[in-house]
């Protein structure tokens, strides 16, 4: 919306002002909060197995789980069917997709391809510094882990790893990586569900590679990447 074209706003008198509008109205921004907190939601339960691959679940049933309606189910499910994790069933639901080892293997390589040369690039330039700023992200992970919470270290490991990344300026880089991330986290069908000593062992590596990145080892720092991806 435009103001007159020859009086600055600043000049025209106060009574002559339209209230400021909302740019969402409350009820929507109410419908959208609670779509981001069934969302939030869903993706703990595909981390934690409560969503099995092949299952089939319709809305209306979340929604009971959730004490919510069904929209915000559907539009949280919609978002994930955009993020590959489940397909749409008209009338039907919607059905939990089934990955393989190789899936897996392939999101692991192609992280390492983006993520390795960054890190490395950061190494040689990144001061300590900064790199110590990033001790909180690092010990989020470790809080995580000790406790068992699967769900909260997987957010916990994404966050990490997007602090390291945005250290390199490229928005599009750290979206990328994380929808890898996010992927790259969800459980292969009949799987066991991630031991806690795997998850300590696994939040004791990012403590590494920040003492490698603060040190600039860069022989360690790959080292160190490589081995988080090929244990992903």
């Amino acid at each position: 919306m435009y103001e007159a074209a020859h009086t600055p706003v600043s000049e025209q008198p106060q009574a002559h002002r339209a209230p400021a509008k909302p740019l969402v109205p409350a009820q929507k921004m109410l419908r959208h909060s609670v779509r981001g907190q069934v969302l939030d939601a869903l993706r703990a339960a595909l981390v934690d197995g409560d969503l099995v691959p092949g299952e089939i679940y319709s809305g209306p049933a979340l929604g009971e789980r959730f004490g919510v309606s069904a929209t915000p189910v559907r539009e949280a499910m919609q978002q994930l069917a955009l993020e590959g994790a489940v397909e749409c069933l008209p009338n039907r639901g919607f059905r939990v997709l089934s990955r393989t080892p190789r899936a897996l293997a392939e999101l692991a390589e192609v992280r390492a391809l983006i993520e390795v040369p960054v890190m490395l690039r950061l190494a040689r330039t990144v001061p300590a510094a900064t790199w110590e700023a990033l001790r909180p992200a690092a010990r989020a992970t470790a809080e995580a882990a000790a406790a068992g919470d699967l769900p909260r270290y997987a957010d916990a490991d994404r966050a990490f790893h997007r602090e390291v990344l945005r250290l390199a300026g490229n928005g599009q880089l750290v979206r990328t990586a994380e929808e890898l991330h996010r992927r790259a986290q969800w459980p292969l069908p009949g799987a066991p569900r991630a031991r806690r000593a795997d998850l300590v062992a696994d939040a004791a590596e990012h403590a590494a590679l920040l003492e490698a990145l603060i040190a600039r080892d860069l022989p360690v720092v790959e080292s160190l990447v490589r081995e988080h991806f090929a244990g992903a």
